[in-house]
């Protein structure tokens, strides 16, 4: 089989052409750049924040997929919707972009459903899609709800790209998934895992990551539109992934970082006093962080909630803590999970069986209740492995709805995405 290359002058012409592209993309006027948007006021004390709330269940209720990196925003009603991927393994081509919603009258979460497929997005998209992961929600302030996902092409997440779509029903009805043009050279190699930040004029931040040349976060900066106007970078170098951005007021905020280095193994910040157009150089923080993501979201008057694994190896246990905005004071609030044994050692499938039912009984809320025996009868399967079954707890995603609850979603043992919701007095009590 013979293959005819280009002639020396049709490569001539798609160089002068990707230098022009490569050009315009580095050399566009710098856009008009808006504040953060306001953050939620503090509401009054009602009957429902007046006593200490914290609840856990499952928003998920598959009982043979691999489920991973989950996102949740709240609803105007006072409901939830949460998204999450799912499949036989992660980056099979089996995998889907599923939701639910949680139902705020009964307390518990509905039935999954689809939101993307590999078939669906390369039919909208037009290209070959080999995968799909990551992901994110959020309710933009006019009510518009918009999810963003990663996609993959070719060879593995190095290779990826964002797509989006919106819903402006609140989520009955969506667009077709397109993807975002975040760079001249093959549109490859951007991936989102956190939660988007607004700005006042309604225009979007959204953290991003690079694992293609190195590993280094940006701030995708989009128009209310959903259109690319800029992109900041927060890090460089190859030991930083994930961002997790937290607004502080209208112009200042933070970046929490993932490290996936080989020195300190501790959770990086950057800061940004331009409402990120510019952020600084990372610096480690107290927390260890094994190469894994996290989640921080603003309290009002208390500092910053941060939810990670802070361990030096492994993800077995997942911590729940309080930091002022120097980040200089960090306080346990509480252990959301972990492992019973100290060092997240493994268990045998006969022991591990009958301390994850007690940990599925304790977690599930009372609609997953009934799932146990089929969860059970499924685990040797899903978690466990020749030298044993371990204990996992991954990849938080951390919201304050307009009603000052907190919800945290994260990956439950790879098995269920595990929703957990408290109030500010519950967390005021924890700290005394």
């Amino acid at each position: 089989m013979h293959i005819k290359l280009p002639s020396i002058p049709a490569l001539g012409v798609y160089l002068a052409l990707a230098c022009l592209f490569a050009g315009a993309w580095f050399t566009h006027p710098a856009p008009k750049h808006s504040s953060f948007a306001p953050t939620s006021p503090v509401l009054p004390v009602t009957d429902q924040t007046a006593k200490p709330i914290y609840t856990s269940r499952f928003a998920s209720s598959g009982l043979v997929d691999f489920v991973h990196s989950s996102a949740v925003t709240a609803l105007p009603d006072g409901s939830l919707m949460a998204v999450w991927f799912a499949g036989t393994r992660e980056g099979a081509a089996d995998v889907q972009v599923r939701s639910a919603r949680f139902n705020v009258s009964t307390g518990e979460w509905g039935e999954e459903q689809v939101m993307a497929t590999r078939e669906s997005t390369q039919l909208s998209t037009r290209k070959y899609i080999r995968k799909l992961g990551n992901p994110v929600i959020a309710l933009a302030p006019d009510n518009r709800l918009w999810l963003f996902f990663v996609s993959v092409s070719m060879g593995g997440w190095a290779g990826s790209a964002v797509n989006v779509m919106v819903s402006d029903d609140l989520g009955m009805n969506w667009s077709a998934p397109r993807q975002l043009i975040t760079s001249p050279f093959l549109n490859i190699s951007t991936l989102v895992r956190s939660a988007p930040v607004f700005h006042a004029d309604g225009s979007i931040g959204l953290p991003v990551y690079h694992e293609f040349l190195g590993k280094f976060a940006e701030y995708l900066y989009l128009s209310a539109d959903g259109e690319v106007i800029d992109k900041y970078r927060i890090s460089h170098g190859n030991n930083s992934l994930q961002p997790a951005v937290v607004p502080l007021d209208g112009q200042r905020g933070i970046a929490m970082l993932r490290y996936a280095g080989d020195t300190h193994h501790r959770v990086l910040a950057s800061r940004t006093e331009d409402a990120g157009q510019t952020w600084s150089e990372p610096y480690p923080l107290d927390p260890s962080n094994p190469n894994s993501s996290l989640a921080a979201v603003a309290t009002p008057g208390h500092g910053l909630l941060v939810a990670l694994n802070d361990l030096q190896e492994g993800r077995f246990k997942l911590s729940l803590y309080l930091t002022d905005a120097k980040m200089d004071d960090w306080r346990l609030v509480r252990d959301l999970d972990k492992s019973p044994d100290p060092e997240g050692d493994p268990y045998s499938p006969l022991a591990y069986k009958e301390l994850i039912g007690k940990e599925f009984r304790d977690s599930s809320g009372k609609l997953r209740q009934p799932l146990e025996a089929r969860f059970l009868d499924n685990l040797d399967k899903r978690v466990c492995k020749s030298e044993g079954c371990e204990f996992e707890y991954e990849y938080p995603y951390f919201i304050r709805s307009p009603d000052g609850m907190y919800h945290l979603v994260y990956t439950w043992n790879n098995t269920f995405i595990k929703h957990v919701s408290f109030n500010d007095i519950w967390l005021s009590e924890r700290l005394k």
